[in-house]
C-alpha cells in the first residue's frame, strides 16, 4: 500500500537530518584534515537535501519535519561512544559513517518504490544518487585506510 507523499518526504527529511548531524559529529571527531573537510561538506549536502524536501512538503500544504529520528540519535550516541572507546580513530569514524550511509540508501530505495508525483520522484532520485556517491566514497576511503593500517 502506498504511503502518503508527505509521510515519504518527511521520512527522508529525518534521514537527511540524521546524516547532517552524524557528519557534523564525524567532522568534529576526525583527525585527518581532509576527512574533516569531507565530513563537513557532506553535512552541508544533507542539510541542503533536507531543505529541498522541506520546501516540497510545505508546498503540499503540510508541516515538514525539522529534526532527525530517534534511531538516528541513538546511532549518533553509539558513534560517540564507539569513537571514545576506539580512541576516536578515523577508521572507526569512517566505518560508522558508512553504516549511516547504508541506512540512508535503504530509506531512499524504499521511497523510490512509492508512488510519488514525477517531479518529486525526480528529486528523490537525484538525492538518492548523491547518497550512493557519498556511500561509495566513504567506503573507498575506509578500505584504503584499512589497507594501510
Amino acid at each position: 500500500m502506498a504511503r502518503d507523499v508527505t509521510t515519504v518526504l518527511n521520512d527522508l527529511i529525518e534521514t537527511c537530518k540524521d546524516g547532517e548531524y552524524g557528519f557534523r559529529q564525524a567532522a568534529q571527531d576526525a583527525h585527518d584534515p581532509e576527512l574533516k573537510t569531507l565530513f563537513s561538506r557532506r553535512a552541508g549536502d544533507c542539510s541542503t537535501a533536507a531543505a529541498q524536501l522541506q520546501e516540497q512538503v510545505a508546498a503540499l500544504g503540510d508541516q515538514p519535519e525539522e529534526g532527525g529520528t530517534a534511531a538516528g540519535a541513538l546511532h549518533r550516541g553509539w558513534l560517540g561512544l564507539k569513537s571514545a572507546v576506539a580512541g576516536r580513530t578515523d577508521l572507526a569514524i569512517l566505518e560508522e559513517c558508512e553504516r549511516g550511509e547504508d541506512v540512508a540508501k535503504s530509506r531512499y530505495q524504499a521511497a523510490l518504490r512509492e508512488e510519488l508525483p514525477p517531479q518529486l520522484l525526480a528529486l528523490v532520485q537525484v538525492q538518492y544518487e548523491g547518497v550512493v556517491r557519498n556511500h561509495d566514497q566513504v567506503k573507498e576511503l575506509r578500505d584504503r585506510m584499512r589497507a594501510h593500517a
